[in-house]
């Protein structure tokens, strides 16, 4: 997502910088373009300045047929640690979090009746499977294109240690923060229509709202998109909830009394912090007027979309196929040792020459921790710290590992009304997405030709293994910690994570599964039915190992 700098940048010199588009009373707004490192990856590229680049975000979905899966979600994560030794600028040291991933998030599919699939603003039922409309026939009542606008919630937390956010990808030198970011599509993709000028020059195309996760629950700045601030997307410690790296948590993702409501819990702090996706708190939906002069928006509470999570229960303008999921925002760091000034292009690197991807870059005088130069724009040619044998699990033994390679992210399973655990999982990455053309590669989305994983490139690409909990057995607090069954947990890397239990086929290619092809809403139906993702669906989830 593109943000507003903190400290002495303002959002009018970084719109000198070229790194925010200029908006009215100078609020500052988020920007997907192709410098952007936390957006909702959409199905086709849209309204974006420049090339299209996309985001690769190697997912773990979650699916029930039970009521409440859609809309209840619990997890126990550990956040991640970074190892002693510092990274350089050759990139021939230890390996950060923030190198790997700018963000890791939890998601859940939301009502936007102004968000594409956008036909006819038909209000949209709160936590229900009559929002469910899948079929490939325009004339049927199922018609995906008949489906309730959708967005879609992402509760984002971000690693500390480097160049500061917005528009790099640290709060603070030395602890993680998190935000509820929630995306929309102004977009009727039945026609291709898109909102009217004023609203795309001052919301863009696929507008967020955003609010850090305060102590207090209320944001401390306004969080829509037409009335956000500089402040919006400036951390404060003096307000947000910041933990340190290692801590145990829960995220409570529920549907509140009448909007839908993130607690985090931080379990070896003792500190709390949410926020509720309300018009109280100020959220609003950009309205989706394309014969309109001005743009408008509107007060609204976001609440989920659907009653349960199986897999027909989607974001029909998303590359991902996902509702209830945990992703990883991975590809964007390449070093870089001169750039034209901070958020601008670099200069010289370690590769030998420079590409499209070498934009969006920090000197180490920027940084807040670790003084090296990079870029956070996405990594086209898959040759950054995210594609190398950098993560945890790949050294070549545990201690080794640990002292170069952040430990993984650590996560359960989430459960649903309480206690009940989903059913099965589906491992998915959208490679196809960012392989084609429009990104730079050769993968033919509507043939899967040149459809490859890993993606060209790249010397490794993490997966999802299990294996049991790391540290001790309780809460914190003395009780015992839900883990969905003899502390049972997910981690993303490599396959020598100590204590691991299963790896699902040890490599990418066999864990993330087939080509899967789709069908979204188009005016043209040559173009309707296409691939975005390797998927592979598990008929259980793997507890106990």
């Amino acid at each position: 997502m593109r943000r507003v700098l903190a400290g002495s940048f303002t959002a009018t010199a970084l719109i000198a910088l070229g790194l925010l588009a200029a908006a009215p009373a100078s609020a500052a707004r988020p920007e997907c373009d192709e410098t952007t490192a936390l957006c909702t990856e959409v199905v086709d590229s849209i309204g974006y300045a420049g090339s299209y680049t996309g985001h690769d975000e190697p997912s773990l979905l979650f699916y029930s047929d039970r009521a409440g899966s859609g809309n209840s979600t619990l997890y126990h994560v550990r956040i991640p640690t970074d190892p002693k030794v510092l990274p350089n600028q050759a990139g021939t040291a230890g390996t950060w979090n923030f190198q790997l991933h700018p963000a890791f998030w939890f998601g859940m599919a939301l009502c936007d009746n102004q968000s594409a699939p956008e036909f006819t603003h038909a209000p949209c039922r709160a936590d229900s499977d009559a929002n469910i409309f899948d079929g490939t026939d325009p004339n049927a009542a199922d018609y995906i294109g008949k489906h309730t606008g959708t967005a879609f919630l992402e509760v984002q937390f971000y690693p500390p240690g480097w160049a500061p956010w917005p528009p790099g990808v640290s709060c603070d030198a030395t602890k993680w923060c998190a935000a509820m970011a929630i995306f929309s599509l102004l977009q009727d993709q039945n026609t291709g229509t898109l909102n009217n000028a004023d609203c795309r020059a001052r919301a863009g195309d696929e507008p967020a709202n955003f609010a850090f996760i305060t102590r207090s629950g209320v944001p401390h700045a306004p969080p829509a998109p037409l009335t956000s601030t500089d402040a919006t997307f400036t951390p404060s410690a003096a307000t947000d909830l910041f933990m340190s790296s290692g801590d145990q948590i829960t995220l409570d993702v529920h549907d509140g009394a009448a909007d839908l409501t993130v607690i985090v819990h931080d379990l070896s702090n003792g500190r709390t912090g949410s926020m509720t996706a309300s018009a109280g708190n100020g959220f609003a939906q950009v309205n989706f007027q394309p014969a309109a002069a001005t743009c408008s928006q509107s007060s609204y509470s976001f609440r989920p979309m659907y009653s349960t999570a199986s897999e027909h229960t989607r974001v029909p303008w998303a590359a991902h196929t996902y509702n209830v999921a945990f992703s990883d925002e991975i590809g964007h760091f390449e070093y870089c040792t001169a750039t034209t000034g901070e958020g601008g292009d670099c200069l010289a690197n370690n590769e030998g020459a420079l590409d499209d991807d070498d934009t969006g870059c920090f000197s180490p005088a920027f940084s807040l921790l670790v003084r090296i130069g990079g870029c956070i724009a996405s990594d086209a040619d898959f040759d950054g710290p995210s594609y190398q044998r950098d993560w945890p699990g790949t050294g070549p033994n545990h201690g080794q590992d640990q002292k170069f390679h952040p430990s993984s992210i650590e996560f359960t399973s989430p459960v649903f009304n309480g206690d009940r655990n989903y059913s099965r999982v589906a491992f998915e990455a959208d490679l196809p997405r960012i392989e084609a053309p429009d990104s730079g590669g050769i993968c033919d989305r509507f043939t899967g030709t040149n459809c490859v994983n890993p993606p060209p490139g790249s010397q490794f690409y993490p997966i999802y293994t299990t294996g049991k909990a790391d540290g001790d057995d309780d809460d914190g607090h003395g009780h015992a910690r839900n883990d969905g069954g003899g502390n049972c947990v997910w981690h993303l890397g490599g396959t020598g994570i100590k204590g691991t239990t299963n790896t699902f086929g040890g490599n990418s290619a066999a864990e993330f599964g087939p080509l899967l092809f789709s069908f979204y809403p188009s005016p043209n139906p040559a173009i309707r039915r296409r691939t975005n993702n390797f998927r592979r669906v598990l008929p259980f989830t793997p507890w106990p190992p």
